[in-house]
């Protein structure tokens, strides 16, 4: 368990090794299969494909830098929204992170939007949004610091290549700003506890002894993948009573009467780290051999993580474009490991205001962590079996494109609303579950993508 662990905290696949009967039974891959993109996928596919067709907006490209002109359509799709979720039919794949950023770039240029959100330690994001903004650290630094354990995955130059454009917009435009947040929940770093004992020294210095002796022993003093690999074999009981510590912190910073003019900032985001340390600590307080208690982390964490969001669209006032799993950003979840998704969350706390955009790909490569031995590695699989969502997709003629899912026409609108076999590829690899989905019922946009590579892995294995 203490390699499955922490890789089902970034998201699907990790603890299928663990949970051999969820495998079974559970939404999943379609297995690879060699197929003719002409192949029919059922006595409909035909009218099916020509609706899609008829509705798909093409993609000129994958690739950041050039034109945006091909997302214009994307953007009157995304309309007013507050917070844009786009997911990602794997965890480790170049085109998938390469679309976000075309994605992202397009949003803050043409729509307003100001935030990137990746699912990312709340600590980890804070930094990131200082060097974005501020161009405090080195990058490479602060990857190597931050993307480790179960996150280390984003330890990629697509995902670098994304953060320094950030950076390189921001020396633009010093005085409009866009800004980087972390919204999970896997690991809090020790800024933060420094952040939220240092406040309350200034501020409620009569607390400070109560809260520092709270803390104590809690705050990390090793690297981030060491300190989050140790608390994952600390006994149950130790792991309860570390959260129900950092929640009486948390507790007792939120009843403090609230504070007046420049304070008020300080001490709003002083409690959101002291929530932050505390969703952590309550995260990782579940008993992980118990199947249903590591159901009920998954939807804690969905939960979180669309909190922690919503936290952020609300006090600064930014548009978001949310990046995550497919399964993360959709309305409906694909994995019974996951009872309730953070787009679902988004939908209840936002109405109309969240819009979900899905991906799906037909064949290619993507990095994942070994389910036996938790080493990244690239993996390929061939093409998506006849009769999965994939299949009929890529019989588009088409290679790339997105299609608006809400006003699709008939037939693919009744095609897009039945459940049916989809690549569903999470953290780990291989993953023995077969997952199914009706994107229609899943997302607002869909994005479909031909083939794909893997990233470019730059973090140590």
């Amino acid at each position: 368990m203490a390699v499955v662990i922490p890789s089902v905290l970034l998201s699907l696949g990790a603890m299928a090794p663990a949970t051999s009967a969820i495998g079974a039974t559970g939404h999943g891959s379609p297995a690879s299969v060699s197929v003719s993109r002409a192949a029919l996928s059922g006595p409909h596919a035909g009218s099916v494909v020509a609706a899609l067709e008829r509705h798909a907006h093409p993609l000129r490209s994958t690739d950041p830098k050039g034109s945006l002109r091909d997302l214009d359509a994307l953007g009157r799709m995304v309309g007013g929204a507050k917070v844009v979720g786009l997911g990602e039919a794997t965890h480790g794949s170049r085109d998938f992170f390469r679309m976000k950023h075309r994605v992202f770039r397009h949003l803050v240029e043409e729509k307003g939007f100001r935030t990137f959100a990746l699912e990312l330690p709340w600590s980890s994001g804070v930094r990131l949004d200082e060097y974005v903004v501020n161009g405090k650290g080195d990058l490479k630094d602060i990857a190597r610091e931050e993307f480790q354990g179960s996150y280390r995955i984003w330890n990629n130059q697509d995902y670098r290549d994304l953060i320094e454009w950030m950076r390189d917009y921001n020396l633009r435009h010093p005085n409009d700003p866009v800004r980087f947040m972390g919204d999970d929940m896997g690991y809090a770093g020790p800024e933060l506890y420094e952040r939220v004992t240092g406040y309350v020294a200034r501020r409620y210095p009569r607390l400070l002894e109560r809260v520092t002796e709270l803390y104590r022993g809690l705050a990390p003093t090793t690297d981030a993948g060491t300190y989050s690999e140790a608390y994952f074999r600390l006994p149950l009981a130790e792991r309860r009573e570390r959260a129900e510590r950092t929640g009486q912190v948390y507790e007792l910073l939120r009843k403090q009467r609230p504070a007046t003019g420049a304070d008020q900032r300080e001490q709003l985001w002083t409690v959101q780290h002291a929530r932050a340390i505390h969703q952590m600590a309550r995260g990782l307080a579940f008993d992980f051999a118990d199947e249903a208690q590591s159901a009920q982390m998954m939807r804690l964490r969905d939960q979180v993580m669309a909190e922690n969001v919503a936290w952020w669209q609300r006090h600064t006032g930014d548009r978001i474009l949310l990046s995550a799993h497919n399964t993360h950003v959709s309305y409906d979840s694909f994995d019974a490991r996951y009872p309730r998704t953070q787009g679902s969350f988004l939908r209840d706390a936002l109405g109309g205001n969240y819009v979900s955009i899905g991906f799906s790909f037909y064949k290619g490569a993507f990095k994942a962590f070994g389910t036996d031995d938790n080493v990244i590695r690239t993996y390929r699989v061939g093409a998506a079996k006849p009769g999965s969502n994939e299949a009929t997709l890529d019989r588009a003629r088409q290679d790339d494109y997105f299609l608006d899912l809400r006003t699709a026409p008939e037939p693919a609108r009744a095609w897009l609303d039945k459940e049916r076999a989809t690549w569903n590829i999470g953290a780990g690899w291989p993953d023995p579950a077969q997952y199914t989905a009706a994107f229609g019922r899943a997302h607002d946009i869909l994005i479909h993508l031909h083939d794909i590579e893997a990233t470019t892995y730059v973090g140590t294995s």
